[in-house]
């Protein structure tokens, strides 16, 4: 292990997509000297594991040994003023973080998303400004310019409507009954319909994950640049208003690495930990914890949000099944407005999937993944007075009566196109799905659960009744698809309980106007009041995106690369 005995000129912290992009991009210039360090193991291509590579990602995110092993979440309330039991949250803790985990999406979200953050203090940010880091990011299969990049390292194609399955197909079919027009670029003009989903698999079907498309072996190959994996961090060092160096646990080994620049890329749910006990944060919330205050900024873990999400369900018939177990099953999408006064166009999204999990009754499933492409309920992260965990994390789903309202109508969305499949003989069942204790227990990977949907999943083919039992046990749901649907009182009962998160947390250390209290960066990513400290991954962003995360926290690395570059 090499370990530089004078300052590197960055460190990064965290090996997730925006600290494997920065680390590629800084060490583009051989001057420089980067180490990028990560609390997970290594990935590369000669030693990826075959379940990694896949383009079938639906073991992965819920894989034990990727994730962080005690990282817990509360969704919100429960209609009384109560928060819920906290839930697991999977988050990668690995190099390439969630891109080496995540369900290989790869859009981009709205022009109003930027055009809104640089309203809000993130000058610089509005969607002109953002639009030549998304096409340098990108080598799209399918579509040029004047959108679309040809020559970066993210391999971008789209799913071919003739591989569709007959779930899909139909799908499309029942949303175009409804007015919704079939679009081929989920990342072309922003209109509302159905697209095929866009998702960052090469030409050979391989994930390209930042791990392996930024730190390809040629990458690696850097003399100026070091990477250290299962090297998690222990805290920052911060003297004088300035950032000194990092320490960090390796193995049995304290390690203390010093930098001119440190660049925090830990994720929304870390990254605010690492400043709080690093000294920068919320000034009453620190001295209660007996930390020493080294920037005063109440904007820390402030301002976390997420997609909160709901699903219907159907077990469909032989035909319209995904015949192939490796492959991408999220196959097309629908994106609408809802209408509510004040929202954004394209503000809800429709996930189709046609394979409802990894195992023998999952491959038997339908679903239609209902979330709030642009929400307003707020959260929180702050550090945890229990010794056993590092932090309380509380999303406040549907906190804000605009997301409960939203969410209900896409239930009842849900619910019409689900009917209307069954009616064509593609669903024979429809059910209430969401992240029950039951259904999160069967999600992971294990050869018991393996064994008991493989008995069982025949079993269900052959008999409706049995079909029935087992589904309404695993689900847990109180009433039926059509009962909520109809019920506007139990329906809201429903979501409250199951509602789930999307796996997008972020805005939990702004950037904005450096007047701004609650602003934890400025529009550079410096954090305010602590010199040669910057963050950069999902926690900078001010408001959430009509998008999955991961090619907007790409582009902010390839902006904020080309910022610090340019010396700002």
């Amino acid at each position: 292990m090499y370990l530089p005995s004078d300052p590197v000129d960055f460190l990064i912290v965290g090996g997730g997509s925006a600290g494997c992009a920065l680390a590629s991009r800084l060490s583009e210039d051989a001057a420089t000297r980067v180490l990028l360090a990560e609390a997970g193991r290594d990935v590369t291509p000669a030693d990826i594991p075959a379940l990694l590579a896949s383009p079938y990602p639906g073991r992965t995110y819920f894989q034990t040994e990727w994730l962080w092993p005690s990282l817990q979440a509360s969704r919100g309330d429960s209609g009384t003023n109560q928060p819920t039991e906290p839930w697991f949250y999977e988050q990668a803790r690995l190099l390439g973080g969630g891109s080496s985990i995540n369900g290989i999406w790869a859009n981009r979200g709205s022009p109003y998303d930027y055009d809104e953050w640089a309203a809000k203090g993130a000058h610089g940010w509005s969607w002109p400004e953002v639009l030549p880091y998304f096409k340098k990011l990108e080598t799209d299969a399918d579509f040029g310019e004047p959108l679309h990049g040809r020559s970066g390292p993210v391999p971008i194609q789209r799913h071919r409507s003739a591989d569709w399955t007959g779930f899909t197909r139909t799908m499309a079919q029942v949303f175009a009954g409804m007015g919704y027009a079939m679009h081929e670029d989920q990342n072309g003009a922003w209109a509302d319909g159905v697209f095929p989903t866009t998702f960052n698999v090469d030409q050979q079907g391989r994930r390209g994950s930042a791990a392996l498309v930024y730190l390809s072996p040629e990458v690696r190959r850097r003399r100026n640049l070091t990477i250290l994996t299962e090297t998690p961090l222990d805290q920052l060092v911060i003297a004088g208003g300035r950032v000194q160096s990092a320490r960090f646990t390796r193995g049995s080994e304290m390690i203390t690495i010093a930098a001119r620049q440190v660049i925090v890329s830990t994720g929304a749910l870390q990254s605010p930990v690492v400043l709080m006990r690093s000294g920068i944060g919320p000034g009453a919330h620190l001295a209660e914890h007996g930390i020493e205050v080294q920037a005063d900024r109440p904007g820390v873990g402030e301002n976390l949000q997420e997609h909160p999400g709901v699903g219907v369900s159907g077990y469909l018939h032989p035909s319209a099944r995904l015949p192939h177990r490796e492959a991408h099953h999220l196959q097309a999408l629908l994106r609408y407005s809802s209408g509510l006064e004040g929202t954004p166009p394209g503000d809800m999204h429709v996930a189709i999937a046609s394979r409802g999990g990894w195992h023998a009754v999952g491959r038997r499933i339908g679903a239609l993944g209902f979330w709030v492409n642009k929400s307003y309920s707020i959260g929180r992260v702050r550090l945890s007075a229990s010794p056993e965990k590092r932090s309380d994390i509380d999303f406040h789903m549907l906190s804000d009566p605009r997301d409960m309202a939203r969410l209900k109508a896409g239930f009842r969305l849900g619910v019409r196109a689900m009917t209307a499949a069954k009616q064509a003989g593609v669903v024979l069942d429809l059910f209430p799905t969401g992240f029950s204790p039951r259904i999160r227990e069967l999600t992971r990977p294990n050869r018991r659960n393996a064994v008991m949907t493989a008995i069982a999943a025949p079993l269900m083919d052959h008999s409706a009744g049995i079909r029935r039992r087992i589904m309404t046990y695993a689900v847990g749901a109180l009433h039926s698809a059509d009962v909520l649907a109809a019920d506007d009182t139990l329906l809201e009962a429903h979501l409250r309980r199951r509602v789930g998160g999307t796996w997008h947390p972020c805005g939990s250390c702004r950037m904005g106007d450096q007047a701004d209290r609650m602003a934890v960066t400025d529009a550079n990513a410096r954090v305010i009041g602590v010199e040669g400290l910057r963050v950069c991954d999902a926690s900078l962003m001010p408001t959430v995106p009509c998008a999955n995360l991961n090619i907007p926290v790409l582009m902010m690395a390839e902006k904020t690369a080309a910022t610090i570059r340019a010396g700002g």
